[in-house]
């Protein structure tokens, strides 16, 4: 009797595990073959995606650097360029990540739930869209590939963290 109790808690733990919702989803990596890899995970947990700084040239996106909460990531890429920075509103997120690539990043367009849409680069290359897997989740950090140019990017989506209300 014993047996089969614990044999039934064992299903019934097993069945809750695999019921719990999924959340995390990702896309990429778009772009060419070479840089250096570079991740923002431990980013996230500073908070949301507040704000974005992209470095941009004629034909290339130069560079990148995104704020989490109230902290910048490390800025990733090349020097030439404008640098070019976008804030997010308070508890706007980015849900749709597009663009252009060709050996190297060509163009991003960042999508918020908000209805904005945040273009930087130039109408050029191979088109990528990417979205996140499961509904209601954001774009939470990226990762990619890095030089003297942005060589690829990697999109990353989770929910939006729960326990940020300052950022």
């Amino acid at each position: 009797m014993l047996t089969i109790a614990i044999l039934a808690l064992l299903c019934a733990s097993a069945s809750a595990n695999a019921i719990q919702a999924r959340s995390s989803s990702y896309n990429g990596e778009y772009g060419g073959g070479g840089g250096q890899r570079f991740s923002h995970s431990g980013n996230q947990l500073e908070g949301p995606i507040t704000a974005l700084r992209v470095r941009v040239s004629r034909y290339y996106i130069v560079g990148l650097q995104v704020r989490y909460g109230k902290v910048w990531s490390d800025y990733v890429g090349g020097k030439s360029g404008d640098l070019e920075e976008i804030f997010l509103h308070p508890g706007e997120s980015v849900i749709q990540v597009s663009g252009k690539y060709k050996n190297y990043l060509r163009k991003l367009v960042f999508v918020t739930d908000k209805g904005r849409y945040l273009p930087f680069g130039k109408d050029t290359g191979t088109s990528f869209n990417a979205v996140p897997l499961y509904p209601n989740t954001v774009l939470r950090f990226i990762s990619g590939r890095a030089g003297s140019l942005i060589d690829a990017i990697g999109l990353h989506w989770d929910v939006y963290p729960s326990d940020c209300s300052s950022c």
